[in-house]
């Protein structure tokens, strides 16, 4: 008890010296006022321990606007007044009471964008989601996380048969199981890369980093893609799976449909089960991404919004109806010379699927 007590005043120190200069992280803010409740002081040791997990990223990182990652599905129960506090300030719900619905059905909405004369687009649609018996990717060693891409194998054989494609794995080897049949060289790794196809060693993250998400690089990270390149399954990233769908067309519908239709297929497999919270919907590692774990964008032309050569002006445009704009490569990146940009709505909980789509 001593050393937790000492392990909590400690704690408290540096979140309120770190919110002197960074008063927006959320974790710090909130930390303060759970250290004085009934569920923090009745924590048992090992749970101690995995909220200490949880907030380490915001302490380490104290220019974090979230600050927290869950280490468990059940961690937004366990934690709850700690992490229902962070979540409803960052998703904007002040009246502490909403519940995520989730709910895919668009109805006979027209959604083809070349009647609002636009041509042809690049349309993306991605879901993070995570299955229930596993931990999140902060709380997985390596053992756990080869287990959870060979729980994936059969999963990628049905999609496969549907889809086509092909599995690579960057995961050396499946220990006492043997060799890796979906192995693949650096060589092949960069490739994949390059294209845009598989995502990059996340220990340069700090954030990542101090969560634990990007330990035991290499084991368990991978991704299946369907033969004709649109569909693809990242495995070990920041959530267990991340599913995306992407095409190039004017129908921002059949892209929706495309990785509804694709869901469907992973979550009917016997034994997949994804992880839902009754209050927040799709459970995922940050709280940013809670709720439906949809990130729908397209890349649009827009010079003359774009003519001093930044983002100022759209983004000016974009968030009053709920947008965000970044550049063509993800967050931080450089709009396109031709004054092409990235737009996706904002919001992931609180908001039906059918309405993200609806704003984009």
């Amino acid at each position: 008890q001593e050393t937790r007590d000492s392990i909590t005043a400690e704690t408290k120190t540096q979140c309120e010296t770190i919110l002197e200069k960074h008063p927006d992280n959320r974790c710090c803010k909130y930390l303060i006022e759970y250290i004085d409740t009934k569920e923090f002081k009745d924590l048992s040791n090992e749970d101690f321990a995995t909220f200490a997990k949880c907030v380490r990223t915001g302490i380490d990182n104290p220019d974090s606007g979230l600050g927290c990652y869950a280490m468990t599905p059940s961690d937004y129960t366990t934690f709850g007044f700690f992490f229902d506090k962070v979540i409803r300030d960052y998703h904007g719900d002040a009246s502490g009471e909403k519940k995520h619905i989730t709910d895919w059905d668009t109805g006979d909405m027209d959604y083809d964008v070349t009647k609002l004369g636009q041509d042809e687009l690049s349309m993306r649609v991605r879901v993070g989601r995570n299955l229930v018996g596993f931990n999140l990717p902060g709380a997985m060693g390596k053992d756990e996380r080869i287990a959870f891409e060979q729980k994936m194998l059969p999963s990628f054989e049905q999609l496969k048969e549907k889809y086509g494609g092909k599995v690579h794995s960057l995961t050396p080897d499946f220990g006492e199981q043997g060799a890796n049949p979906n192995l693949i060289t650096e060589d092949e790794y960069q490739q994949l890369v390059d294209a845009h196809v598989m995502f990059k060693d996340m220990a340069a993250d700090p954030y990542l980093n101090s969560a634990g998400i990007s330990n035991d690089w290499p084991y368990g990270r991978g991704c299946w893609q369907s033969d004709d390149k649109m569909l693809i399954i990242w495995f070990g990233e920041e959530d267990q799976l991340r599913i995306m769908c992407m095409k190039k067309g004017s129908d921002l519908l059949e892209v929706f449909s495309n990785l509804n239709e694709m869901l469907q297929t992973v979550e009917g497999i016997d034994g997949i089960d994804f992880a839902k919270d009754d209050n927040y919907g799709y459970v995922t590692s940050c709280p940013s991404n809670l709720g439906t774990g949809m990130r729908a964008s397209v890349h649009i032309k827009i010079p003359k919004l774009t003519a001093d050569g930044t983002d100022t002006k759209a983004k000016a445009v974009c968030k009053p109806l709920g947008l965000s704009v970044r550049g063509t490569g993800g967050e931080h990146t450089p709009i396109g010379a031709d004054g092409t940009v990235d737009i996706s709505p904002s919001a992931r909980l609180f908001i039906k699927e059918k309405e993200i789509i609806g704003k984009l």
